[in-house]
């Protein structure tokens, strides 16, 4: 069974965690590495968890699967435009994928955004995650605008894609 719930300041931990399992584990899907993560003190992940979480434009979700966390994705309302709002650090943990845990994280994702009156959702993914554009695409979303590089240095290209809510 897969639940998923607020990330919660306390849960730092657990957030560090996964983000640093998800950038061992799908360092081409990420515009941060393992490396440069990692040498983070404790202290400051917990403050970048307190601060972030702090401001009601921020909202993080992990998804549990018996009890264990095995996925987390964040969401946050762009400084410039209330309407329009960004996903990311999106994955789930490869023992726990097919079980639906994606699903339940988009879900959150979605419903917290949809009361927060967002117009927009949108993402990046690199274009070599097939199973992820996948994901997006059975949700609604769609391809803008022509593909980035996903970070400074590598070849492989992020694709932004938009889901569009009704008002």
């Amino acid at each position: 069974m897969v639940t998923v719930l607020p990330l919660e300041t306390q849960q730092w931990m657990q957030h560090k965690t996964l983000r640093l399992r998800a950038l061992l584990d799908s360092p081409d899907a990420f515009g941060s590495t393992y490396d440069a993560e990692c040498i983070q003190s404790d202290n400051q992940w917990e403050q970048r968890i307190a601060t972030a979480l702090s401001q009601p434009r921020n909202k993080a979700f992990i998804a549990y699967h018996d009890h264990q966390p095995c996925g987390l994705v964040w969401c946050q309302l762009t400084m410039d435009n209330a309407t329009t709002a960004e996903l990311f650090q999106m994955w789930v943990a490869p023992e726990q994928r097919g079980l639906g845990a994606g699903k339940h994280l988009l879900n959150a994702a979605i419903q917290w955004l949809q009361t927060v009156v967002v117009q927009r959702i949108q993402l990046g993914v690199t274009q070599t995650n097939t199973a992820a554009i996948q994901l997006y695409q059975r949700y609604g979303f769609s391809a803008v605008g022509e593909p980035t590089a996903l970070r400074e240095g590598s070849p492989l290209l992020s694709q932004t894609m938009q889901l569009t809510l009704a008002p």
